[in-house]
């Protein structure tokens, strides 16, 4: 028996899977049937595969025990997969092959103001897809063999699929309050999809954006992130902006938006700046973290701007304040406090180096030093810096661009020749401390500072026993002596 003659509505995606895949949602039917509980395919695996888009996650909803439904079918899979129970939300999954599978019962659900946590209790079909937050992952697949490939789809989300829309199934003041998550979640998927937002849907997001604050900053950030994951990140963040969120949860970025102009003189919008930046590292990387550095590369310019008569706005120093920022961000948003932060901050603060070689003469001893503060980050800040040249004027532009490409053949042919990406200056503060006889203090990093300056300089080569004479000098210099 194959189901693509016999139900049309579902066919041809069913014909395109996988035979393990067919065979895994034809198994979860047959179980179904045997314990008498209509079972479901739901939310985004249906959605997606309308899309044609791939998904290893695969939601079922089942009138009844979604927790015996999950332990039932895993019973007849070889290998047996462990089934996790989360008994609190009443709901199981397990990992099987490429999938991962999560059964529930069909539920409705209401909600305290203060809370996105709801009181559930057992429902129909019905009630659940009613929960659901938007049209296109409402559609439900029935998976009995009475009914395999069925779709059932009361609210239009077929059609909101073909014509790229965003809605709410239910009324959107009503969706947004019982769950604030759902706006974000909304222009996470206009920004994934690229899909246009329902006019009522986003003025009710704007309506009701101050319930955001009832969100925890891990979900926040979470859904931040896949913003910031999709292909072009701008068109999420400029719905945020506009519907009031972003002010909200991350102050510090719409706080960009905006020119000021004094005497005639302007200067560029940061906002939409920083988002041609992001967009532009998105199109070359998926590496989140240097999008998180393109998202924060000018975060400090609200901060540090000042106009000043004689030349117009500046930013002095708004680097080295903005990495200052990012340890504060991370924390907020609660984000990991190791190494990733310390790439981000290392490349906002030197994000401008690359970009101001381009405006002098290059030398040798310029390259040196970014080599060695960049170390093995030097493609990314390259790539950062890249992405930061945007001007509504082509030729400076294409200037810039290729003043940059002089600097990336510079930094290639001089870490072929000194090797200073992964260098570390020969002497070191401990060969300091016992040649001098002192402990740990100042004058061993004075000591240390000029040597390394030295050779990247090119004052002395980076030769042990030139740096060794240096540092017997600068000792001296400084009142120490020689241990005898």
């Amino acid at each position: 028996m194959f189901v693509c003659q016999l139900i049309p509505t579902f066919a041809s995606m069913i014909c395109e899977m996988s035979k393990k895949e067919q065979e895994l949602l034809q198994l979860i039917g047959s179980v179904a049937d045997e314990l008498k509980a209509p079972a479901f395919a739901i939310g985004g695996y249906v959605r997606d595969k309308m899309l044609d888009r791939g998904c290893k996650d695969i939601d079922i909803v089942c009138i009844g025990s979604g927790i015996g439904l999950a332990e039932a079918v895993a019973e007849k899979l070889s290998p047996k997969p462990k089934v996790s129970v989360f008994h609190r939300f009443g709901t199981a999954m397990f990992r099987h092959g490429d999938w991962e599978v999560e059964f529930v019962g069909a539920r409705k659900e209401s909600y305290r103001t203060d809370s996105r946590k709801p009181t559930v209790e057992n429902g129909s079909l019905e009630d659940d897809q009613n929960r659901r937050d938007f049209t296109i992952n409402a559609m439900a697949i029935a998976l009995n063999s009475h009914n395999f490939g069925q779709v059932l789809d009361p609210f239009n989300g077929r059609r909101h699929l073909e014509e790229k829309l965003i809605i709410t199934p239910l009324e959107p003041d009503q969706t947004f309050s019982d769950d604030p998550l759902r706006m974000m979640r909304a222009i996470r998927f206009a920004a994934q999809l690229g899909f246009r937002i329902d006019d009522h849907t986003l003025e009710s997001i704007s309506k009701n954006r101050e319930r955001i604050s009832i969100i925890s900053k891990e979900r926040i950030t979470i859904e931040l992130e896949k913003i910031m994951m999709s292909k072009t990140p701008s068109v999420g963040f400029k719905l945020l902006f506009n519907t009031g969120l972003l002010k909200i949860i991350f102050p510090e970025v719409a706080a960009l938006q905006g020119v000021e102009v004094i005497k005639g003189r302007g200067h560029k919008d940061n906002f939409y700046h920083t988002l041609e930046v992001l967009d532009n590292v998105a199109k070359r990387t998926d590496n989140v973290w240097l999008r998180w550095a393109a998202l924060l590369h000018d975060i400090a310019k609200p901060a540090t701007k000042r106009f000043e008569k004689n030349h117009g706005w500046t930013f002095h120093g708004h680097e080295t304040v903005g990495a200052s920022m990012v340890g504060r961000i991370f924390t907020r948003l609660k984000l990991p406090l190791d190494s990733k932060m310390k790439y981000v901050q290392k490349l906002v603060l030197l994000h401008l180096r690359p970009i101001a070689l381009t405006k002098e003469e290059i030398t040798d001893s310029a390259i040196r030093r970014l080599l060695f503060d960049a170390g093995e980050d030097i493609d990314d800040l390259m790539l950062l810096a890249q992405c930061d040249i945007t001007s509504k004027r082509e030729e400076k532009v294409e200037r810039y661009l290729a003043n940059y490409e002089i600097v990336r053949q510079k930094l290639i042919e001089i870490e072929e020749k000194d090797h200073i990406r992964t260098w570390q200056p020969p002497i070191t503060g401990e060969i300091i401390m016992e040649t001098f006889g002192i402990p740990p203090s100042r004058p061993v990093g004075i000591v240390k500072e000029y040597v390394k300056n030295a050779i990247l300089d090119g004052i002395i080569t980076n030769d042990y026993n030139e740096a060794f004479q240096l540092m017997l000098q600068k000792g001296k210099e400084i009142g120490l002596a020689q241990k005898s």
